[in-house]
């Protein structure tokens, strides 16, 4: 009988390992949105190749933006249109990027990149069902986003691409403003850099904890006076904060976002200038703390507009200058003259994003175009 029971049991576990390694295996193996859409197009197959071409092509585009970054435009029925943005991210920040359609039938690809040495690779794609993908890097680097609608799309569209700090912020009342010392300023004449931020605020001002996690270590003691340090989780980050007038946690208590640990002060070192916490964030060594609690304005629609509806414009002065980003310190990768026909795939602001006749993608200032004086 035990013999049988045990022989039963084994079947049971081999079996449920069978079902567990095909779940995983589906998941694993589950097509892309991209590659769900190639499937529609089994018996038009240089259709689909055109499509997907552009795609590739798109890779290579040089187009470089700022976050957050936002883009209004139109999908023409017509065209085979793309649009590509590479960008930096920092460890630190957490990464969305939007797609709004006013066609609620449209579909629209995003493929999100990461440059490792010469190579881009790609890292997510969002499903079929969303215009929407978000992303939190491990590391600072360099990304690229293509945007791709589907064949035959008529909608007009607003690219968001905006980026969050992955932490609360350290002092009740505060923000961005109240940041007035940076990592890596000098200390001590220049014998030292600063590793971390100070934020500035009255003596008494609550300090939170950014994240949940444990007080591993707190006292008065060397260039920070009175301090807490907070351990994110087992592998997490080590959290620093320093110049407090109080403490009011101890070594083990737990926290959750938003609890108080001590309060705003000027002990340590900081004994001759005004109250604020100096925040440092360590991991294998002391990392730039600003990119995890530095809140970005939020691009918002309504803060853009459309000067030209037209598919296609026209350079209306003698020479235009066409940049990889849309500001004049971006870099000038090409030149147009007067009456040379260019692409409208959308607008920033006042830079209009382009494409030229010979498939050079860049950024114009609306004041250099104009429409055409009769239809192509």
């Amino acid at each position: 009988m035990k013999k049988i029971l045990t022989f039963i049991s084994v079947t049971i576990l081999i079996f449920a390992g069978f079902i567990s390694c095909t779940k995983i295996s589906e998941v694993l193996s589950s097509p892309t949105a991209r590659e769900t859409y190639k499937k529609e197009f089994k018996n038009r197959k240089a259709v689909i190749n055109k499509w997907q071409s552009t795609y590739s092509n798109a890779i290579l585009d040089s187009i470089e933006v700022d976050l957050p970054y936002g883009e209004k435009g139109a999908f023409s029925y017509f065209q085979n249109e793309i649009s590509t943005y590479s960008f930096s991210l920092k460890r630190g920040t957490s990464f969305t990027a939007k797609v709004s359609l006013d066609s609620l039938q449209d579909r629209v690809f995003i493929n999100f990149l990461k440059k490792k040495d010469t190579l881009w690779e790609e890292v997510l794609s969002n499903d079929i069902q969303e215009n929407t993908i978000s992303y939190t890097p491990k590391q600072d680097g360099e990304y690229k986003i293509i945007i791709q609608p589907e064949i035959a799309s008529s909608s007009n569209f607003f690219i968001q691409l905006n980026t969050s700090p992955t932490y609360y912020f350290p002092v009740v009342g505060k923000d961005n403003k109240a940041i007035q010392s940076f990592w890596g300023n000098p200390r001590d004449g220049g014998k030292r850099s600063h590793e971390g931020i100070d934020i500035f605020a009255s003596r008494g001002t609550p300090t939170v904890a950014v994240t949940e996690g444990r007080v591993t270590r707190t006292g008065n003691r060397g260039l920070g006076g009175k301090q807490v340090w907070l351990k994110e989780s087992l592998f997490g980050n080590s959290i620093y904060y320093a110049h407090l007038d109080s403490i009011l946690v101890n070594v083990g208590d737990r926290v959750k976002i938003g609890d108080t640990l001590g309060l705003v002060g000027n002990s340590g070192n900081a004994r001759t200038t005004a109250p604020h916490l100096h925040f440092g964030i360590y991991r294998n060594g002391a990392i730039d703390p600003l990119p995890f609690v530095y809140k970005s304005k939020s691009i918002q629609k309504n803060d853009f507009s459309r000067s030209f509806k037209e598919d296609y414009l026209v350079i209306k002065t003698a020479r235009a200058n066409l940049r990889s980003g849309p500001s004049i310190s971006h870099k000038i990768i090409a030149n147009l003259f007067q009456n040379d026909t260019i692409k409208l795939l959308g607008q920033h602001h006042d830079w209009l994003h382009i494409k030229s006749t010979y498939g050079k993608a860049a950024f114009l200032h609306k004041s250099l175009g104009g429409k055409l004086k009769q239809k192509l």
